[in-house]
């Protein structure tokens, strides 16, 4: 089973791509962030006739907003709400097989990385608090995985310069910290890094603001794929050639600042 997740940064400006996406590397399941739609807008029509008719929505109109589009029947669809905000930030559904797939969307936590100063920072850390109390209730035989715009690069090789990031919002100690709670809380598994050396520069995410983004490769491995320990066998069983940052797509005309990130499980 293939997986992919993107933040595509408005789904209905880039639904060409997504649909250009799926007809090339045809993942089974595609979970989408920052869709920026409400439900009734979403471009689910084209989905379907690219061969994706089972979707589970959650939108919101202008930010933020998740889905989940498939090959195979979706079920128990799930809308967990974080910190009161009434964003929509998750969506989870389970796939045949009893896997269970959770789609998220963690805040950025603005610039400034002082959560006295920054209630967008607050927010963030807040968010991945409720995660980490929401997943340590999982047993250890549920097959689960966890993707999505986490907004953390949480390793030294994860970011284009440690030394420099240290102070910037997305590489700080405390949510770096904050995120080893997340995936201890249910043993997850960091799969980019069970199967490809810390050592090894690895990004997802480019900024805009670069005038030539591969020439300077600062970037971020904002975007992650992790499975529960029930399914850390199938994740790994391909080595690193079953995962894949599609950094090409980066490249189109008029992209998302994320690149999609794909897992092939051998199940």
């Amino acid at each position: 089973m293939k997986i992919t997740t993107w933040n595509i940064n408005s789904v209905r400006l880039r639904i060409e791509q997504v649909v250009k996406f799926l007809a090339t590397e045809a993942p089974d399941v595609l979970c989408l962030q920052e869709i920026k739609c409400l439900e009734d807008n979403f471009p689910g029509k084209a989905l379907a006739e690219a061969g994706y008719q089972h979707q589970a929505v959650s939108g919101q109109a202008g930010y933020h907003g998740v889905a989940i589009v498939s090959r195979h029947p979706l079920s128990k669809i799930e809308k967990r709400e974080f910190c009161q905000k009434g964003d929509c930030r998750h969506i989870a559904a389970s796939l045949p097989g009893g896997i269970r797939v959770h789609n998220f969307y963690v805040p950025a936590g603005g610039d400034e990385p002082d959560p006295v100063k920054n209630e967008k920072f607050a927010h963030k850390l807040d968010f991945l608090d409720e995660m980490t109390g929401w997943f340590s209730e999982l047993g250890p035989r549920s097959k689960s995985i966890l993707v999505g715009d986490l907004n953390v690069a949480p390793h030294e090789h994860d970011v284009w310069s440690h030394k420099q990031l240290l102070k910037v919002v997305s590489h700080t100690p405390i949510e770096v910290e904050k995120l080893g709670e997340v995936i201890y809380s249910h043993g997850w598994v960091d799969v980019a890094r069970e199967i490809i050396p810390e050592t090894e520069k690895l990004y997802s995410w480019w900024s805009y603001r670069a005038k030539d983004w591969r020439a300077s490769n600062r970037g971020r491995r904002l975007d992650h794929i992790w499975v529960s320990p029930a399914l850390k066998k199938a994740a790994i069983a391909g080595g690193r050639d079953a995962y894949k940052i599609h950094d090409d797509v980066r490249g189109w005309e008029r992209p998302s600042d994320h690149a999609p990130v794909s897992l092939t499980l051998s199940l």
